[in-house]
C-alpha cells in the first residue's frame, strides 16, 4: 500500500516529492562542487593550486572538514591524502569529522570510506564526490 503524503498518494516509484527534491538538491551542490555551473566554476578555479589544508591538521584514519569550501579531507594511511565532498549524497546534510577512517553523517546515520568515498552504511548509497589533490610541502592542494 502506498503511503500517502500531502496531496494525494506516493508514486509506484516509491519516490514521494521530498526524495525527488533531495536528491536534486544533492546534485545541484556536487555540480557546483564539480564546477559546471557558473558559481561552481568559479568556486573551483578560486581553489585549484591553494592549500586546503596542513598534513598536520589532517591525523591519520581521521580527517578535517573544511566547512567554507564543503570538503573533507581525509588520511586514512600514513601518507595517503585524500579530499571528498562533505555533502552527504543521501539527503545533502553535512558529514562530521572522520574518525577511524569512517566519515560519517548525523543527519540519517550514512556512513562512507575515509579511503574511497564508497557509501557503506545506508541510507546513502552513492559515493561522496571526490577531488584530485597533492601535498606540496606540509599543504594539501586541489589540482
Amino acid at each position: 500500500m502506498a503511503v500517502k503524503e500531502r496531496g494525494g498518494a506516493m508514486p509506484e516509484n516509491g519516490l514521494g516529492r521530498r526524495e525527488i527534491l533531495g536528491v536534486a538538491g544533492v546534485a545541484a551542490c556536487g555540480l557546483a562542487l564539480a564546477g559546471c555551473g557558473t558559481g561552481g566554476a568559479k568556486a573551483q578555479q578560486s581553489i585549484k593550486g591553494k592549500v586546503i589544508a596542513k598534513t598536520a591538521d589532517v591525523p591519520v584514519g581521521g580527517g578535517k572538514l573544511i566547512e567554507d569550501l564543503q570538503l573533507v579531507v581525509t588520511q586514512p594511511a600514513e601518507g595517503v591524502y585524500k579530499a571528498f565532498s562533505s555533502v552527504c549524497t543521501h539527503k545533502g546534510c553535512a558529514v562530521s569529522t572522520p574518525k577511524e577512517n569512517i566519515i560519517k553523517c548525523a543527519c540519517h546515520g550514512s556512513e562512507f570510506a575515509a579511503d574511497s568515498g564508497k557509501a557503506t552504511k545506508g541510507p546513502a548509497t552513492a559515493p561522496l564526490a571526490s577531488f584530485q589533490i597533492k601535498v606540496e610541502g606540509d599543504g594539501i592542494v586541489v589540482v
